[in-house]
């Protein structure tokens, strides 16, 4: 699976932590889209550039990483056909996956320790989607108003 992260200033040292386990996970291509270094940077311009990579078809699946996990997720989530979870727990990746269809993951580097944010990502790659009575959900979320596909 290829997957994109990204992280601003605050998310950075759980980006470089979290991108040196997936490097060496079965499966995974992870692709680091910055920042490089702890100079403060904008949140959603990495989340922009992100879930253009998904959008393009470039990456699957992302990890966005700020602080608290809650300007990465609005920043994203501005994006049709986006659909970014904060998870504090792995029970919500979980949810996320199953219910939701969720693309991105957000974290919050600030309130999520290492090891946790391990378990969490874990289960985002992992869980399917249940597709049946949360597609039609799932399209609704995708659609604007007015938009034929409602």
């Amino acid at each position: 699976m290829k997957l994109a992260i990204a992280s601003d200033h605050a998310g950075f040292p759980l980006k470089e932590e979290l991108l040196s386990w997936l490097t060496g996970l079965d499966g995974v291509e992870p692709a680091d889209l910055g920042p490089e270094n702890l100079d403060s940077v904008d949140y959603p311009d990495y989340a922009g550039l992100l879930c253009r990579q998904i959008l393009s078809g470039d990456a699957e699946r992302g990890i966005l990483i700020c602080n608290s996990g809650i300007g990465m997720s609005m920043s994203a989530n501005r994006y049709i056909d986006i659909r970014a979870a904060l998870c504090l727990y792995p029970d919500m990746a979980y949810w996320a996956r199953h219910h939701n269809n969720a693309n991105v993951l957000v974290l919050g580097g600030g309130v999520t320790a290492p090891f946790l944010a391990r378990e969490i990502v874990e289960v985002f790659l992992r869980e399917p989607f249940d597709g049946g009575r949360h597609e039609r959900r799932v399209c609704k979320m995708d659609s604007l108003p007015g938009d034929e596909r409602i």
